[in-house]
């Protein structure tokens, strides 16, 4: 039979079971196999070199400045909260129709710089950008 008693049952076993390492190999190859598309998700894109230079704002603009205080300034005169809208939608019935320029305060809480968008979007205004100051070298 298969079975066989064996009367030296004090030796040692010499003889290194594989099965189980195999197993637990291929486990871990599966894991790898399926974790490794997870792990590389973002899509390789070469970004184009710009240099920048200063745009060549048009004559029919708008500049709405913030202060530190959140005051609004429609071409550096001070407008009230309530009377932003009324004004930014006489500018905006204008031929040809005017781009606004928000000029924003870093101090100011984004929330009055949210402020004017929404005043300019309802006054009907669709060319909106906001200037910053370039970095120093």
């Amino acid at each position: 039979m298969a079975f066989e008693a064996r009367e030296d049952s004090d030796e040692v076993m010499s003889e290194i079971n594989m099965t189980p390492l195999v197993d637990v190999m291929l486990v871990l190859l599966i894991i790898f196999i399926i974790t490794m598309p997870v792990i590389q998700h973002t899509v390789k894109v070469a970004l184009p070199r710009a240099s920048s230079s200063r745009d060549q704002t048009p004559p029919d603009k708008l500049q709405l400045s913030v202060d530190a205080q959140g005051q609004f300034y429609l071409d550096q005169q001070a407008v009230g909260a309530d009377a932003l809208q009324e004004r930014l939608r006489a500018q905006a019935a204008r031929e040809p129709q005017p781009q606004l320029y928000i000029r924003g305060d870093k101090n100011v809480p984004y929330e009055r710089v949210a402020q004017a968008m929404t005043a300019a979007q309802r006054a009907g205004l669709s060319r909106i950008g906001f200037v910053t100051e370039g970095q120093r070298p």
